[in-house]
């Protein structure tokens, strides 16, 4: 397909696109002519990603250009470029962190047994609890790190409904593109459905009110 085709199948303009190709985030399609290129599914599959990956990840072209790196690099695992996309859709906190909550966040990865984790100068996944768990302790709630160990043990059920989901997809690409997709609108649904559970669960514990 030319340039104008790719556009129109993709939804991207195509200056957006000449300008990824510039940046080098789109690999330059075949030359025809001097002036014309041939771009193909694979052009398109990686347009949408990097489109999941500014659009809806709001990923900087830098931050971009780095996941792309990770997802090309010949011989990792999937597992390990999803944990590289995984830190390039995480923003670390902006809270100023509270050593004692840097503490147990080393503290849970230790326990459970993810050590190469523990530095929150080198994750944005541990910087971003940290940061959580610092904010938390400078509002009294100095012991909600005890809830990181149910939370985990809650959130894995998720993950792997997470997993089944965008293993269903094929190709690397398109499995890379689920899991910014997928979890960054999970994280909007997640929010809603805990609220949900919120009610249900109190109504249960503590009661609604409607017996007094």
């Amino acid at each position: 397909m030319r340039v104008g085709e790719l556009s129109k199948m993709s939804g991207v303009p195509v200056p957006t696109i000449k300008y990824y190709l510039r940046e080098g985030l789109l690999p330059a399609g075949v030359l025809t002519s001097p002036n014309q290129a041939h771009y193909d599914d694979e052009h398109l599959r990686r347009l949408r990603l990097v489109r999941a990956l500014v659009d809806v990840g709001g990923l900087s072209i830098a931050a971009v250009r780095e996941v792309l790196g990770a997802i090309d690099t010949r011989g990792d695992s999937l597992h390990n470029k999803l944990g590289a996309v995984q830190e390039a859709i995480s923003e670390p906190g902006s809270v100023e962190l509270n050593p004692l909550a840097v503490e147990d966040v080393r503290a849970f990865f230790e326990r459970q047994g993810e050590r190469k984790c523990v530095d929150v100068t080198e994750s944005n996944v541990t910087h971003m609890l940290a940061s959580a768990l610092s904010a938390a302790r400078s509002v009294g709630h100095d012991h909600f790190h005890e809830l990181l160990d149910p939370y985990l043990e809650g959130l894995k059920i998720i993950a792997q409904a997470d997993l089944e989901y965008i293993a269903r997809r094929g190709s690397s690409d398109d499995v890379i593109e689920g899991m910014v997709v997928g979890t960054l609108i999970g994280d909007a649904v997640i929010k809603a459905v805990r609220r949900l559970a919120h009610a249900q669960v109190s109504r249960d514990v503590i009661g609604d009110g409607s017996d007094d």
